[in-house]
């Protein structure tokens, strides 16, 4: 399978970096899985031929999308590895092998167990293989989803590596299903890897439980984007945002995304925006979006039932004038593949994958309706956020709730971070930012 690629060649002077491979050992990665909390470029454009962005919008969107985003989207970029042929892997801890039955597209799938509390790590090689200036995305189902992390950790001929980590699962078993992973860099080495000269790539699955049961397919690859991206996401519509947090983002020119529960707003519930407030941030800049009734929705067995509230939640953003309902922030998080399945009918691109350590996705290559995000509880963790953002050029969503809770971080930290992304080399972005770029294809 290896193949050179026409993307900018460099040589690095790497002989003394022998050793350094970048993961600090099996109790750090435990440990982190464990804590986790329980414009488009010039270059980039769009691959509707008439230039326009499908499934974008001007104005309040119609009840319901023009087309399936996860099935449209579900193979973007070029192949890098469909497991058809698992000769080229070593099981190097728990163990795998293929599975015809479960299967995401091809005649099988690559199965990883970990035979216990251990982690999983299966090998390959990447000799002859370029990755410079590339990201990765996968495809990934577990049985066993929450105290997971999955990662794509590429080391290059010198020793040195890069972490490609999808921090946390919050698919809901027991109906679970495939959805597209492409996860941005949570590490790399001091020397950075020489991604002209590979060794190896390594698929490590960490976690936390009694067992871990995942199954990867469709490794695909993507280019990188020219900058780093940030969007910074508030979650039920707080009048903490409103009062504090907006009079800032205002000062910056940040826009935020404001994921509000309808019922909350229409009973002008003690501490949340009213509708006319929601309507006052969409004309500064801010993009409402869909959180709809706050119930977890995979608790729903009925998919009539599920369609119901799907369509019931997006109307309510119709008929009060919000542009973002196209758009979908899980209540709780809390996603199935039925409700997936129920969702592209009314949305086009949400989420969330959350985790409480640095969660970032590249822009290409993601599953629309399963973004990954970062709770935005730590400064230090959001400025990592950030700065891997801006070093790597991939995208890091930030959540916040309310400054009283223990989920965000205080409004003096909230400033900092502003001030700090400002200072960066990255762009704050909406949902529509992110949608066009995912729809280029690439």
């Amino acid at each position: 399978m290896s193949r050179k690629r026409t993307t900018r060649r460099r040589f690095l002077a790497l002989s003394g970096a022998a050793g350094l491979t970048g993961m600090a050992g099996c109790a750090e990665q435990l440990e982190s899985a464990a804590n986790q909390v329980s414009g488009q470029s010039s270059n980039e454009t769009p691959s509707d031929a008439s230039g326009s962005t499908p499934g974008l919008t001007d104005g309040v969107p119609p009840l319901e999308t023009e087309f399936d985003s996860r099935e449209r989207y579900r193979q973007p970029g070029d192949l890098l590895d469909d497991f058809s042929d698992l000769d080229a892997w070593t099981i190097v801890q728990g163990s795998g092998g293929a599975d015809e039955d479960v299967v995401f597209d091809g005649d099988q799938s690559f199965r990883l167990r970990s035979n216990g509390s251990r982690n999983v790590i299966a090998e390959r090689s990447l000799e002859g293989e370029d990755l410079t200036e590339t990201d990765l995305s996968f495809a990934v189902r577990t049985t066993t989803p929450d105290s997971i992390t999955v990662n794509l950790r590429v080391v290059d001929q010198f020793g040195s590596s890069k972490v490609y980590s999808l921090r946390q699962i919050r698919y809901r078993s027991p109906d679970v299903g495939w959805f597209r992973a492409s996860p941005g860099v949570f590490q790399q080495s001091e020397y950075e890897p020489a991604l002209d000269h590979l060794d190896r790539l390594e698929i490590q699955v960490l976690h936390s439980m009694p067992e871990a049961e995942v199954w990867i397919d469709d490794l695909r690859t993507h280019p990188t984007p020219d900058q780093g991206y940030v969007m910074l996401s508030w979650d039920d519509g707080s009048l903490d945002y409103y009062e504090t947090a907006a009079p800032l983002h205002d000062e910056y020119g940040f826009p935020a995304v404001q994921a509000a529960i309808p019922r909350w707003a229409e009973q002008g519930r003690d501490g949340i925006m009213s509708i006319s407030e929601l309507l006052d941030r969409q004309e500064a800049g801010d993009q409402i979006v869909v959180h709809g009734t706050h119930e977890p929705i995979h608790e729903l067995d009925d998919e009539a039932a599920i369609d119901e509230r799907l369509r019931r939640d997006k109307q309510w953003f119709i008929d009060n004038g919000f542009e973002g309902a196209n758009y979908i922030v899980h209540p709780h998080n809390s996603f199935d593949k039925t409700s997936l399945e129920q969702a592209t009918a009314y949305h086009y691109c949400g989420g969330f994958n959350q985790a409480g350590n640095v969660n970032t996705t590249s822009v290409y290559g993601f599953d629309p309706l399963v973004l990954p995000r970062t709770i935005g509880h730590d400064l230090e963790i959001s400025k990592r956020c950030v700065d891997l953002a801006a070093q790597h050029n991939q995208c890091t969503i930030l959540n916040f709730h309310t400054f009283e809770a223990h989920n965000t971080m205080p409004k003096a930290d909230y400033e900092t971070l502003l001030e700090y992304i400002d200072s960066a080399d990255v762009k704050v972005i909406t949902f529509d930012d992110l949608w066009k770029l995912r729809t280029s294809n690439r």
